[in-house]
Order: structure tokens, then sequence, then C-alpha cells
């Protein structure tokens, strides 16, 4: 570092966590073609290299200690100083000893305490590298431009005063953290880091200042203009401050002065926090930035607008582009003479064209759901030319859909609903919990060429079953198709088919669906198919005849004597801070949307993959990136309009186990019982070390004469949700509808999360000093568990019942259940709370005779029913 060198550029692509292809090159074990991404980031203008080798399926140390060898054999990579970047020190320590010359270590703190940042301070300086100190202590990362300097000070005075370490070996990295994520408390990060740095510069001598330049533009993932626009602003103002150095791809930063005027001015308002709606602005003005980043609607991007109206609609449905669907519709319609010919011709062609792309894997679900925007948009517009002539289209068919009773899940219905209909078929959908006998009149009504029947929780595979009997009853024969998350070939084989002699097909998931209807409908294909799909169906049956489940568990006495060992004797189960029952609402979505695990909602649009690595997903990654960023832009509009409301309650109560039952008690005396959760035993046999868990378990016995406690719980965040959905409904924007649907969920389960942190921290407050990152709440790597009714470790879901009672969670919250127990809004999340270190997750399985006997007694409730409720857990076939 000079006078001259103002900023120093630290090349990032030598990460397996920051570059996807590196980490494709390092995982197949190509370092040739790796240290030619070293030698690009050097070429490219990067001063340092940052390498880090941190992932799971790799031996991190081994691949470090290879990589840093093959680099001091090439003079051009080797020329630049090393960051050896890593958080295992095991891994820094390795790399360490290969390096020539003075190198980086990327990065030590104090979040383990003093002792362990003396210990590798003191080696770091032994091996004669300079160090990059994280702004991260024993209560956590430092957020506020207070809390960063104090770490960093505290760090100087520990490293130069005690260590003797040379202070222009150190580097601080206060906290590059993300801005306009759309939550309030995140709009200063880039003024708190500017004005941190500007402090260390001017009280901690020599010191310098670093940072991982990309974290502050994260919001705009998947917009690489704006991105690099928010890095140069960003960069200006911090290198003013006295920011030497930062992680950045030095190919890709913009410069200052030729950013556009407008883009400049709004990205500096979102950096430097100074209007309320600076990050409203930014969203809007982003999309204008995508593509070349010019900001200017230029010919090449609208020369689709030059060719045949025909093509122009196709174009428009394949892009999903709504700007000029009404008036290219309106030339069809008078360039062909009829409202139904732009249906039948141009609409359909393009429809067809859509389909076919989907089909071959060439679009993402969520590219065809805005088709379908498009599409509907042009015939809302063309409907009373339609109904003017009293004419109608030719479809592929007309399929009648429907949510069965109890039941009130239906993203996954509406899904596939879009999908069909972007496929030429007519889709009537029913709504949610609609009765049997409603869906067979209505499917005559109709005269439906096709029924398809969805549900998401076990009591609608019970109701499934009523229908297709009902349809044999009443003499249909038209095909029934079954679908959602519970459903599975093996129920439909075993349950459905049986009671219904034509067509009965289990459909997994959207991309499957128009194959099976096309060939169900097709005279050519129909027979042929259908008969494929028995056999297979009366294969599973005599698999599963021929299998005797009940051969693979154990009777209850032998699982209740294999029971999880605890060691009561030496445990003392926490008290709660706060016990009783606590009513939360009006909670804000910005302090909830900061929990929020965002790769079930990729999962809710069918591209599976992991978050954040499915924005890099060589295949996927552009449309998921799309996607998030309209996810982002809604989610911006959910929070400060006020769309959605959240409420919830909590209720930690005195508990005792007894037996395989769950005594909450009315009061500390413990002398009343004010109810009695009853919990199911995994019955399968278990090899040595392995245990027949019970959810009782992990509650001190009765007769142990322990206090112990249990908690509960009910939340939601799709209070006022229906209202919206109906709005975008009646706009035919389905996209938006699935959206919002998608992230209230989203958010219910984040809100469950955010709970769920507080009782361990603050209401039951047995782990108050706990310090976890989002990530860490998503892996679970936190002490106890929030098993819900309904689920694997307590699939019964009447069990519900009780815990409304307990917490008046209806009154409290608005949450109410259906007969089959689901919980409407459908953006909620309910269950139990554990506080046990040794309390996990399990999945009951499958169950004999005896336990459900049994428990059917401690319930008080007729085995039929119980056994109706467990069905599919049944290891046997009930009466």
């Amino acid at each position: 570092m000079t006078p001259q060198a103002t900023f120093i550029n630290i090349g990032e692509r030598t990460n397996v966590t920051g570059s996807a292809k590196f980490k494709r090159l390092i995982l197949d074990g190509n370092f040739d073609a790796a240290l030619d991404v070293a030698r690009q980031q050097v070429e490219n203008g990067a001063q340092i290299i940052d390498i880090n080798m941190d992932e799971a399926m790799l031996d991190s140390q081994a691949a470090m200690v290879r990589f840093l060898n093959l680099i001091a054999a090439e003079p051009d990579i080797a020329r630049v100083p090393i960051m050896i970047d890593s958080s295992k020190w095991s891994v820094i320590e390795a790399g360490l000893k290969c390096v020539q010359g003075k190198c980086i270590v990327n990065s030590i703190s104090m979040k383990e305490g003093e002792a362990a940042f003396r210990e590798q301070a003191k080696k770091v300086k032994r091996y004669g590298a300079a160090a990059v100190v994280m702004a991260f202590d024993e209560v956590g990362q430092a957020d506020t431009q207070d809390r960063k300097f104090e770490i960093c000070a505290r760090a100087y005075r520990i490293l130069v005063e005690e260590i003797g370490f040379a202070p222009e070996d150190i580097i601080f990295d206060p906290n590059i953290f993300a801005v306009a994520t759309g939550i309030e408390e995140h709009n200063n990060y880039a003024v708190d880091f500017i004005e941190a740095t500007r402090r260390i510069k001017r009280e901690l001598p020599y010191a310098k200042v670093s940072g991982g330049v990309s974290n502050v533009s994260f919001s705009f993932r998947g917009n690489d203009p704006v991105r690099e626009a928010i890095h140069s602003v960003f960069l200006y103002h911090a290198i003013r401050a006295g920011m030497d150095m930062g992680i950045v791809n030095a190919g890709q930063l913009a410069i200052y002065d030729d950013l556009p005027a407008e883009l400049r001015e709004a990205v500096e308002d979102v950096i430097l926090n100074r209007r309320p709606d600076a990050t409203e602005r930014l969203l809007d003005l982003a999309p204008k930035y995508k593509g070349d980043g010019s900001g200017i609607e230029n010919k090449q991007d609208l020369s689709w607008r030059e060719t045949t109206v025909e093509k122009r609609i196709e174009h428009a449905l394949i892009k999903g582009i709504t700007d000029f669907i009404v008036e290219d519709t309106e030339e069809a319609r008078q360039k062909l003479g009829a409202p139904i010919n732009v249906i039948e011709g141009p609409l359909m062609d393009g429809m067809n064209v859509v389909g076919d792309l989907f089909g071959e894997g060439k679009m993402f679900l969520p590219q065809v759901v805005k088709s379908a925007r498009v599409m509907k948009k042009s015939v809302a517009y063309l409907e009373p030319f339609l109904e003017a002539e009293k004419c109608e289209g030719d479809t592929q068919g007309r399929i009648l859909m429907a949510t069965v009773k109890g039941d009130v899940h239906d993203i996954g219905k509406n899904i596939v609903g879009v999908v069909l209909q972007c496929n030429s078929y007519e889709v009537i959908d029913m709504g949610v919990m609609v009765p049997a006998d409603r869906i067979l009149a209505k499917a005559r009504e109709v005269n439906a060429d096709i029924i398809g029947l969805s549900g998401l929780i076990t009591p609608s595979l019970d109701e499934m079953v009523h229908v297709a009997k009902e349809m044999q009853r009443q003499g249909f024969t038209i095909p029934l198709l079954i679908g959602g998350a519970t459903t599975s070939k093996l129920h439909t084989a075993v349950k459905i088919e049986p009671q219904y002699a034509h067509p009965v097909i289990h459909v997994k998931d959207a991309s499957r669906a128009v194959g099976v209807a096309g060939s169900l409908l097709s005279k050519e294909m129909k027979e042929k198919y259908v008969a494929g799909v028995r056999a297979e169906y009366a294969q599973i049956r005599e698999r599963r005849a021929s299998r005797d489940e009940a051969r693979d568990l154990v009777p209850l006495t032998k699982a209740q004597a294999n029971r999880t060992p605890i060691d009561w004797e030496h445990y003392q189960p926490p008290v709660p801070a706060e016990p009783g029952v606590q009513t939360f609402r009006d909670i804000p979505l910005e302090e909830i949307a900061a929990y929020i695990d965002w790769t079930f909602f990729f999962h809710a649009w069918e591209l599976r993959g992991r978050y954040p690595q499915i924005l890099d997903d060589p295949e996927k990654g552009v449309e998921a990136r799309k996607l998030f960023d309209d996810a982002k832009a809604m989610l911006h509009k959910i929070i400060t309009e006020k769309w959605l409301g959240a409420a919830a309650v909590i209720g930690l109560f005195p508990a005792n186990a007894v037996g395989d039952d769950i005594a909450v008690y009315a009061d500390e005396s413990r002398s009343e019982t004010l109810l009695t959760f009853h919990c199911l035993r995994k019955q399968g046999k278990q090899p040595p070390g392995k245990y027949n868990e019970c959810l009782a378990d992990y509650i001190a016995p009765a007769e142990t004469g322990i206090p112990d406690y249990v908690g509960g719980f009910a939340c939601t965040t799709g209070i006022g949700i229906d209202e919206r959905v109906a709005a975008f409904e009646a706009d035919h924007d389905d996209y938006s509808a699935i959206m919002l649907k998608a992230i209230a969920d989203r958010l219910a389960e984040a809100l469950a999360e955010m709970l769920h942190a507080r009782v361990r921290t603050r209401h039951w407050r047995y782990a108050s000093d706990e310090d976890l990152s989002n990530e860490d709440l998503i892996e679970e790597r936190y002490q106890g568990i929030r098993p819900a009714m309904g689920y694997p470790a307590s699939p019964d879901h009447t069990e519900k019942d009780l815990l409304w009672q307990a917490l008046d969670v209806e009154r409290n919250t608005g949450i109410w259940l259906t007969e089959s127990k689901a919980m409407v809004p459908t953006a909620a999340v309910s269950g139990l709370y554990f506080s046990h270190p040794d309390s996990r997750y399990f999945a009951v399985g499958k169950l004999a005779r005896d336990q459900v006997a049994d428990y059917a007694e401690r319930k008080g409730m007729p085995l039929p029913e119980i056994e109706r409720w467990l069905a599919p857990n049944l290891a046997y076939e009930a009466e």
C-alpha cells in the first residue's frame, strides 16, 4: 500500500461461496481452470485475491493447501498478496504455512470471547501476516456505527497494547450490510459503515478498513447495472471517509461520474439515507436499468413491436409483458374480424408455444404464470365482444377443480389451474372447502371432462376417498385427478382408485398436469395411458399387500420400555420468566421479514433448490432472480402499505408427563389438570442406540416430582389477505395473487421462528444468551423444538382443539379451525414448545393396532374416528 494507492481492490471470484463457477471447478478437481479464475482477477485489476474453500462437500483444508501451493508457481498470480479466507481456524492456519511473503488472514473476531481472539491474533503475528478483524463480539455482529467503533476500539487495544500487533497490520471490517431491503432498521446501514470508518481512521492510528462491498446491494440481485451503481456510489463515499480496501469484482465496477444522473441520485438517496421513500423510488427506477444498464428504452429492446400483431401477441405471452396487450388485442380483433378468432388464433398459438417451452423445461413456472396474466387480460378485454356475439371458443377440455371439504389450501391448485389454462384448457375453480355433493353437482352443470381434487392436510385424503365413492354411486365416468402435498401415488392406488371404476390419476405437480390431461382426453392415447396407470397401481397394491408393515413394529409396551433416556435426577427444568398466556397483535411485518427462509418460497413455484444458491443455479438462476426481485418488491409493498396483519398468542404452562400424555396444570400448585395433550410413540423396530421416541419423553414424568413446563403457540400473517387476493384475481393477475399467498406463508413461518426465538430468550428465557444468525435458525441450531399437530412427531390434527382451548386462539388471533382442523387464514402456524436440550424432531411413522386402540381410549374417542384421522400412519387395514 502506498499513498498513491487510494483504494485496494480485493478480488472475490476465487471464493467458493461467492462464485458458482469457481466452486464448480474446485468440486470437480479442475484446479488448472481454477487458477485461470485467479489469473483473470489479477488481470482485471485485483490487487489482492481472496481465497475461500468453505464448502460442505469439500475437504476445505486440503483444497486450500493445494490451491495455494499451485499459486506459488504462477508468477502472474503470486505477484499480488493472498487473503486466506475461512470460517475455520484450522483452514486458515494450514494456509498460513503455504503462502510466501506477507498475506492477510480473513478473519478473526471476538465472537468467541477475548481468550480465543488473543490466541488466534498471536498466531497470526507469529506467521507474519496481517489480519482482517470483524466487528463481531460475544453479543453479535455490530450494526450501528457506535457498536462498530466500540468493538474495533476494544480489539485495537488488545492487539496493539497487549499483544504488540503492528497497527498497520490491522484491517477492520465494520460489517457492510444490505440496504434497500424494505426494512426500516436497515436504511442507515451504509451510513453506519461510512461514519464508523471515518471514526476508525481518526481515532485508531494506522489501522486499515475493508469490507465485502457486494453485501450492500444484495437487495437487487439479478439487476447487475443497479448493483454496480450501488457499489460505485457506496465506494465513492466510503473511500472519502477512509476505506482502504474492499472485496469487489474489479472487472464490474461502474465509474461514479459515468452513472446516469437520475440513477446516481436515487442510489445516493439510499446509500446516504436522505429520504424516507428512497428504497421505494429506487425500486421503481431499477427495472429501467436492467439489460445494458443505460436506462434508455432503445429500439432493440422494442424491436418486437415492429412485427405483425400475431407475433407481438406471441412475444408478449412468452415474455409475460402486459404493457401493450390491450391495444394489440384490439388491433388483432379488427384485423381478424371477430373476437373468437383472436382467442383461437394468436392467443392460442402463443399459449401453445408457452406450453411447449414449459414442457421442454425451457420456461419455469413463474414465467408461465406471468404468461397467463397476459392471456387473461387479453381475454377479459374480448369478453364483452364475445358476449355480444354469443360465441365460445374451442378448448382442449373443461376441467373442474376444487379443494375438498375441510381444507383451505389452494396455492398448488391455483398453479395447476394456471398451467392448464396456458395450454388451452378451460378451468373452473370452485375454491376451497367444497363438499362432495357440490363438486359433483357442478361437474354435471358445466359438463366437465375431468374433475381435479386438491388437499394439503391428512383428513383430506379420506374426503377424496368419499368423493370417489360418490362418483361411482352417481354413475360418473369422467377421469378423477388427485393432487396436493399429502397425496401420493401409493394412497391413490391403494385407497382411492379401488372406489371408482373409471380413471383415477395422481398428479405429482403442475408440470405433469398438462401431460396427464392431454392423455386422458386424447382418443388415440387414452386407452393405452389408462391401462398403463392401472397396471402400475395394481402392482403398487400387490407390493403393499405382500409387505407386512406390522412385522416391522414392536408391541406398544416394548416401545414404551425403549423410551428416550433422560437423566431427570440431574436435570432442573427451566422455569418460564413470563408464564401464562400472552397475546400479540399488529406485530410489525418488517421485524418478521428478517426471519424469512426463502428456500420454500422457491419450492412453492416449483423451482427446487436451496436459497441463496438457487440464485446462481446455471439452469434456474436467471428466473429465480427475477422471481426473487418480484417477491422483494411485493414484500416491500406488503410492509409499507400494510397489506397484511399479523397476530400471535403464546402460552407457557406447568406440566408433567403422565405415561405417553402431557398433563397441563391450571397453576403452580399442580393440583388441577387444565387439559391433557395426547402423544403417539414411534413403534418401529429400532437399532441399538436408537429409541422409540414420543414427545412426552421430553417432559419430566409426574412420578419424579420434578416441576416441568410445556408451551404452545399459534400465529398468523394472513389477516386481510382475502381482499387483496380477490382484487388481484379480479384484475386477472394470478401471478400477483399466488405471489401474495406464497409470501404470506413465508411470513407466517418467519413469525413462528421469531416467536420461538423470543420464547427461548425472553419469555421462557432458558437460552437468554442465544446469538444465532438466520441461517442458524433455519438449520435449527437452537435448544428446544416447536412441533406442530398434524405433522410427523404429532400426526393427529384433533390435538389442535386442545391447543385452541388452552390459548383461546380464535378470540386472541382470529385463527379458526375447519372441520378437518385446517387453520384459517391459511398463512398460519401453530404447535407446542419443548425446552429440554435433548428434544428433537422425529417422525412417529407407522402404528400398530395396540397403540391406536390405547390412544383412542386415552382420548376418549371412538376407535374408527381415530383411525380416520391417523389413516396414513396405520400399519393395518382399518375396519
